[in-house]
């Protein structure tokens, strides 16, 4: 008969700790590559505290991307933030190692090759800091998209039907009594699956633009034993964040999103919530970004 090893709860929780450190030193690398490319680091070095808006004007660059660089930077130690000000600046000795070309310290060419393994899309978000232009979610790597589904299933197993449902007012009552639900933004389906799963009453609806997730999606469906049993179906409206919430708005009662929760989304939402149903946003928690300064927060 096997028996379930005891489990040190401080020792797991400091390998967690060091497990994202290291995930986050990896999203990172890129990022310093990209710091280096669009000479970010040369723009903020011996500058003293500068606003995002200063270092995009001195790089060249569009302000938007360096706020969200500059937050990762922050959360890694290499710049420093000044919550009082707003304001953000590059030590001087990080300046040495980092905008000195001629300095020993320098590490850029250190972090070459797992900044170029990271994929071609270097050079595209090199453009895309300098123009401001974004990059669609179908035109990633297709590695990203099964990563994303191993990154968030185990959280969604473990919390979505035990935890996040039942904290929603009233909705598991009506996921058990019968309900529809569009998950928006289902990616491979993962979560859509465990709630169809769960409530075999309700009917789930995945809604994806990305074509590729969606035909994942269907097989997870099929894989897991849902696809007939919970009436479950996907749909790959135009790309166009107001397709799906028109979507959701016209055919559930709940409605759970990967999608980031814009400001004109959250809009519609609320708009839309109030002829009755419920909208559920399933996100990393990150009101203000100030706060989340720290190895989870460098990696989002």
């Amino acid at each position: 008969m096997s028996t379930t090893p005891a489990i040190d709860e401080a020792k797991l929780e400091a390998f967690m700790g060091l497990a994202v450190t290291d995930m986050g030193a990896a999203i990172s690398a890129v990022m310093n590559r990209i710091g280096e490319r669009c000479g970010l680091y040369k723009a903020m070095a011996h500058a003293g505290p500068l606003t995002s808006q200063q270092v995009a004007e001195r790089a060249g660059c569009d302000e938007r991307y360096v706020r969200e660089w500059l937050s990762n930077q922050a959360a890694g130690g290499y710049v420093e933030y000044d919550a009082g000000t707003g304001m953000f600046t590059l030590p001087e000795e990080q300046a040495l190692a980092l905008a000195e070309e001629d300095s020993p310290a320098l590490p850029h060419g250190r972090l070459r090759p797992p900044g170029l393994r990271m994929g071609r899309r270097g050079e595209s978000s090199v453009d895309m800091f300098k123009t401001g232009k974004g990059v669609g979610w179908h035109e990633h790597d297709h590695r990203l998209y099964s990563g994303t589904e191993r990154f968030f299933r185990p959280g969604y197993q473990a919390h979505l039907v035990a935890e996040w449902i039942p904290a929603l007012d009233g909705v598991e009552e009506k996921l058990k009594a019968g309900a529809r639900v569009a998950d928006v933004g289902c990616g491979h389906g993962a979560s859509t699956a465990i709630m169809a799963a769960a409530y075999p009453a309700s009917r789930f609806t995945g809604i994806d633009y990305h074509d590729a997730s969606i035909e994942r999606a269907r097989q997870v469906a099929a894989e897991e034993g849902v696809a007939e049993r919970s009436a479950s179906s996907w749909s790959a409206p135009r790309r166009d964040s107001r397709a799906a919430v028109s979507t959701s708005s016209a055919t559930s009662t709940a409605c759970t999103t990967w999608a980031t929760p814009s400001a004109p989304r959250v809009t519609r939402a609320r708009r839309w919530r109030a002829t009755g149903p419920t909208w559920s946003s399933s996100r990393t928690r990150a009101t203000r970004w100030r706060t989340n300064l720290n190895p989870v927060g460098r990696m989002f």
